[in-house]
């Protein structure tokens, strides 16, 4: 299955790249400029490809993004520390990021004659994002379906949709990704923050995948008072 791969040089999709590398025909990494407030993980996807030996495109859709505002992955809004599930988080949902990012996708999937778009949309996701959701991914495979009728089948391909963010990290180590050459946090320091939901979480799935975390945080102990460990 030819597929191409949303990747933001994070661990979820950094992970998925390398899981579609192993098993099918990856046929490039594309990657989206949104006017985050940060670009430090666009880095880390760029190094995936070169790692992966596939072409990373960098698509900018910051005029768009600029659009979307209200977030605090683009606007000057801090960023709330404390487990990815609290209310506090939906501060960082950036309006129908995903299916966006989706479109442009599927649509230069079908010009590369493509079988799958692959995103790494996973279960810890569902409760902030509604664009990472199970039936998201049906409708929106449906959707693309009539958009792109006689032009191409592109199948959404999201295997961890239904999985743990603590499954990812479990499959990662078993891919033997390098979890160093991933960015998670959304404060975009110089190392991950240890404080921010998405640091949380990431701390938190190496703990429940019982292996290793590389990461170098600079409060390393504030996911277990947040995860009640």
């Amino acid at each position: 299955m030819k597929t191409l791969v949303i990747c933001s040089g994070g661990l979820d999709s950094v992970t998925l790249a390398h899981k579609v590398a192993r098993e099918n025909e990856l046929v490039g990494l594309v990657s989206f400029d949104y006017g985050q407030r940060h670009k430090k993980e666009l880095a880390f996807a760029r190094a995936c490809a070169e790692e992966l030996g596939t072409e990373h495109t960098l698509i900018d859709i910051a005029n768009v993004g600029r659009q979307l505002t209200g977030s605090a992955l683009t606007d000057d809004v801090d960023v709330p520390d404390g487990h990815y599930a609290e209310d506090s988080m939906k501060i960082t949902v950036v309006p129908n990021r995903n299916a966006i990012m989706m479109a442009i996708a599927f649509g230069i999937a079908a010009s590369r004659g493509a079988d799958a778009v692959a995103a790494a949309v996973h279960g810890g996701d569902h409760f902030i994002y509604p664009d990472c959701r199970p039936g998201f991914v049906e409708a929106f495979e449906t959707m693309q379906r009539h958009a792109l009728e006689g032009l191409g089948e592109i199948r959404f391909y999201a295997p961890f949709v239904h999985r743990t963010k603590a499954d990812i990290a479990a499959e990662g180590l078993r891919l033997g990704v390098d979890f160093t050459k991933t960015w998670s946090c959304y404060k975009g320091g110089e190392h991950h923050c240890g404080r921010c939901g998405t640091c949380v979480e990431r701390r938190e799935a190496f703990h429940l995948a019982g292996g290793e975390d590389p990461t170098v945080y600079e409060d390393p102990e504030f996911w277990k008072a947040a995860c009640h460990v």
